[in-house]
């Protein structure tokens, strides 16, 4: 029997801080911010006495539930009255007026252990705010649900600094929510006071369903636990003009688009024998995003071994058969909608670099040159940043 893990949420309850009674503190979260028995971390901690005074929600708003890229007013939350700022806005970093009245804030998110999934961002801008306004910062610690072993994809390029690309990182970094913020604080000289409440019983090697834990969907293109072992690669049909299955049951798990054939499609990723996956043809109707309301024809992906599989290498395959069999329809998005934190001479990059965090790869793809060129120049740079990854792990 899988062992029950304690988040950091649950711990603060069992043993609750005075100070934070006395304090008053604001807490950065949304839906996915429950208790082990799922109770919202709002209500658990007022119960607890910890005196909250306002709440700042990420990307997808407190109720996690706002579509992909969509703006988010602050406003009130209409239960408990407290005061809510977006942190995916007018700002993406709280500002002094938001940070003014708190003794202390608490962050607590469900991420998914993928450089461009944007809590990331919002933690690493949150961190910065909190050092600036002398703020204490306590981040309630969640498990990586994809493990905390496996690190995979290029280290984001310092050009291509952006909302989903922050500091320096690969796409799957290994790392707990807590741990990274210990790397940012660090490596990106923050220097903010950071407490973070530890896990108890996570172990580095575990899934999430291994853990105890139910899933609490922390946005609406993560709807399962199942959707975060592909996510780290099939996110990057998100920057082209591919759909990723948004607008339907399965975002992520599946691909294609009106000029494809999923039948041949199939056929070939599977002849390519990727470790851990096979692909079936399916037809998919979204009801948004891409080529709403179209028949797109494409496949789906079938995780048979998620310890073998490279989903950042599974998701340059994808794109790559693709291609190879419209080349003439099939596009990558010429710009992107996040702007980058560093300003361009030639502007907005295309989404695809800014996900994969190096133009590497799309000019690999573009120039048919082979992935595993590709994936190789990744090693030294992946060996240097796991010797850094490694003086900031808690388990």
């Amino acid at each position: 029997m899988n062992p029950i893990i304690s988040s950091g949420l649950d711990l603060l309850l069992q043993q609750p801080r005075a100070a934070l009674a006395r304090q008053r503190v604001g807490l950065i979260t949304n839906a996915s911010g429950v208790t082990r028995d799922l109770r919202p971390n709002v209500d658990a901690l007022r119960a607890a006495g910890v005196n909250l005074v306002a709440l700042f929600g990420p990307e997808h708003g407190i109720s996690a539930s706002a579509p992909d890229a969509a703006h988010v007013a602050s406003g009130r939350d209409a239960r408990t009255g407290l005061p809510v700022y977006s942190l995916y806005g007018e700002t993406r970093k709280p500002t002094r007026a938001m940070l003014a009245d708190l003794d202390a804030l608490l962050f607590d998110l469900q991420d998914v252990g993928v450089r461009f999934y944007t809590y990331t961002a919002t933690l690493a801008l949150t961190l910065e705010s909190c050092a600036e306004n002398r703020v204490p910062l306590i981040v309630l610690d969640r498990p990586n649900p994809i493990t905390g072993n496996i690190i995979e994809g290029a280290l984001l390029d310092p050009a291509l600094q952006s909302f989903v690309g922050h500091g320096p990182l690969p796409i799957r970094f290994g790392m707990t929510i807590g741990e990274l913020a210990q790397f940012y604080n660090s490596e990106l000289n923050i220097g903010a006071e950071l407490d973070v409440i530890a896990l108890r019983e996570w172990r580095r090697e575990m899934w999430y369903d291994e853990t105890g834990a139910h899933w609490a969907t922390p946005s609406p293109g993560i709807p399962h636990f199942a959707t975060t072992i592909v996510y780290p690669g099939m996110c990057f049909v998100e920057g082209t003009n591919l759909s990723e299955g948004r607008g339907t049951g399965l975002p992520f798990e599946i691909v294609g688009a009106p000029f494809l054939d999923g039948y041949a499609l199939a056929e070939e990723l599977n002849a390519r024998r990727i470790d851990g996956a096979r692909f079936r043809p399916m037809a998919f109707t979204p009801t948004a995003s891409k080529h709403a309301n179209q028949v797109c024809y494409g496949v789906q992906v079938h995780v048979t071994d998620r310890d073998a599989l490279r989903p950042v290498t599974l998701g340059l395959r994808v794109i790559e058969t693709c291609r190879a069999q419209n080349p003439t329809q099939f596009e990558f998005l010429k710009s992107s909608w996040e702007e980058p934190a560093l300003s361009l001479p030639q502007g907005r990059p295309p989404h695809f670099d800014l996900l994969t965090g190096d133009a590497r790869a799309r000019i690999a793809l573009q120039s048919n040159q082979p992935i595993e060129s590709l994936t190789r120049e990744w090693e030294n740079d992946l060996a240097r940043f796991d010797a850094t990854r490694k003086k900031y792990l808690l388990y």
